[in-house]
């Protein structure tokens, strides 16, 4: 099953004088970005938020915070003065030359190592189950996330797999279409031929020529990998894992080869068969940079 890249997930916990709750979510990327916002004093917790998320994902901006609290009394939070003026003394001279405004309370408040968690957990051990607690409700929101990207994947794929069918209906079309192909080109070779016996040009241009109509005549290599290219395409979209980079690629090659049947069309029916097939691929296109 492919797996779109956006969705949510949601997970809680609580141990001891604890509690704590986790979210992840995660948009379209081209590359797996992982960032995470957590509580101080749970340094351990952003390098499982990514190390989680490796493991279940590719490709997306994947987004983790956790919030957590203890229950009154059980530790607290200080002011680390000294990284206070030091923030403080870094933006006196952009204030006396009138290059920033007066800070506010909550912005330096906001700013990191301002604020310090108290240590609630003065025993090791304890604090190690406590973070392990935290660990496993971040696989949790992840395995969310998880669900939520796979449940658009399988909406994903019903759309592409539509506009699949349409590509392989209007292939057929052109495949029909095309069997006029060879009159129209004769016709107009007919008729440069007579151009060029009128100018008087020799036997090797006649013969150029004919060659050039004869290749602009054959759209059968085209159809037939605008065929197979539909074939690939289910084929990764019965697969698993991340096939989002090979269906970008993969649609690529379709337009190269719509661009190619357009360009060689003798007539207005194959050319409007064939800008239909472009607009197909487009929309086909959009929807791919959601697959993971």
């Amino acid at each position: 099953m492919i797996s779109g890249m956006t969705g949510f997930g949601r997970s809680e916990g609580a141990l001891g004088g604890w509690s704590w709750a986790v979210e992840a979510r995660s948009v379209n990327g081209r590359n797996l970005e992982v960032r995470f916002r957590g509580p101080p004093g749970f340094d351990g917790l952003e390098r499982a938020s990514r190390e989680l998320a490796q493991a279940r994902f590719q490709r997306g901006q994947v987004t983790v915070g956790v919030q957590a609290k203890s229950r009154e009394g059980v530790g607290g939070v200080r002011i680390n003065l000294e990284q206070l003026e030091r923030y403080l003394a870094a933006g006196a001279p952009y204030l006396a030359a009138g290059k920033a405004g007066p800070p506010s309370l909550d912005g330096l408040l906001a700013l990191k190592g301002v604020i310090e968690v108290e240590d609630a957990v003065d025993d090791a051990e304890a604090r190690a189950e406590l973070e392990t607690a935290m660990t496993a409700a971040l696989g949790v929101a992840l395995d969310g996330l998880l669900a939520a990207r796979r449940e658009e994947g399988a909406a994903l794929a019903g759309v592409l797999t539509g506009f699949l069918d349409r590509i392989a209906e209007l292939v057929a079309q052109a495949e029909s279409v095309a069997g006029g192909q060879p009159a129209a080109i004769k016709e107009r070779f007919a008729k440069r031929m007579a151009d060029l016996i009128g100018e008087g040009a020799d036997e090797a241009r006649i013969v150029q020529e004919a060659a050039a109509m004869a290749t602009r005549a054959d759209v059968r290599e085209e159809l037939d990998r605008l065929a197979g290219h539909v074939a690939s395409a289910r084929q990764l979209l019965a697969g698993d894992g991340g096939v989002g980079r090979r269906l970008d690629f993969l649609t690529q090659e379709f337009m190269r080869e719509a661009n190619t049947l357009c360009s060689k069309s003798a007539s207005s029916a194959l050319t409007s068969t064939g800008l239909d097939l472009k607009a197909v691929i487009d929309q086909f296109r959009e929807q791919v940079q959601n697959v993971e």
